[in-house]
């Protein structure tokens, strides 16, 4: 059985869930690191254990989920669950990570689009796909993320991946933007989808808005703010 989220009086000898709704610009170790300071200075101990089930990008906010001292073993059972975004991707222009972390580096024509032709390339990544993860992603080769060896200009082979896709909805197109909501299972890169689609409509494309709206039964409608939870740990406890 999953473990339930944690609401106060925080048990954080036994171990607890936190979901939370991750701020947009903070990565995901910086949510990690300041809830782990906050807890030791609460606790007054120099060590605790802290981990997350899942990276968000620093542009991506929503739903993180982070176990605390012993059900940091629980970690494997939440990584593997499906995972749900909603997000917007503009397309005309691809980027080199795939979304709006870096500069443009080549454009395309839009005036063939609409938004039924993006549904029906969209329906084509349902399913279980062969999909090549960015370049500038956290993947490690040779024990190393691939996103620093991008960041020095180096030239990567990035292997394909299996992953799979179980909705892959587009609406509000505007010519150049179009939302998307997507269900997904574990490992799925929604960069590489908007890059993807992008290519597969002959327009290049790139992910510019990313939430993360759910993993497995857990909620961002359920998910603490982080100032909000860092309050409710409280001072020191006398």
């Amino acid at each position: 059985m999953l473990p339930a989220a944690t609401t106060p009086p925080f048990p954080f000898v036994e171990g607890a869930l936190f979901l939370i709704d991750k701020p947009q610009g903070w990565t995901s170790f910086d949510v990690v690191n300041k809830l782990r300071w906050k807890i030791r200075k609460h606790l007054g101990i120099k060590k605790y254990k802290v981990g997350h089930a899942g990276t968000l990008d620093p542009m991506a906010t929503g739903l993180l989920s982070l176990c605390v001292g012993k059900w940091t073993k629980r970690l494997q059972e939440l990584e593997g669950l499906d995972k749900e975004y909603t997000g917007t991707i503009r397309l005309g222009a691809t980027t080199p990570s795939y979304d709006a972390e870096t500069e443009i580096d080549e454009t395309y024509p839009t005036d063939h689009l609409d938004l039924a032709l993006l549904q029906r390339a969209a329906a084509g990544f349902l399913g279980e796909i062969e999909q090549l993860p960015p370049v500038y992603s956290a993947i490690k080769v040779d024990g190393q993320p691939l996103y620093k060896r991008a960041r020095r200009g180096e030239k990567i082979a990035v292997k394909p991946r299996s992953v799979r896709v179980d909705r892959f909805e587009l609406s509000n197109f505007t010519g150049e933007t179009v939302d998307f909501t997507v269900s997904c299972g574990k490992g799925t890169y929604i960069r590489s989808l908007a890059f993807d689609l992008g290519e597969a409509v002959g327009s290049g494309g790139h992910l510019i808005a990313l939430r993360r709206t759910a993993v497995g039964p857990y909620r961002v409608e359920d998910a603490w703010q982080l100032e909000e939870l860092l309050e409710a740990i409280g001072d020191p406890a006398s």
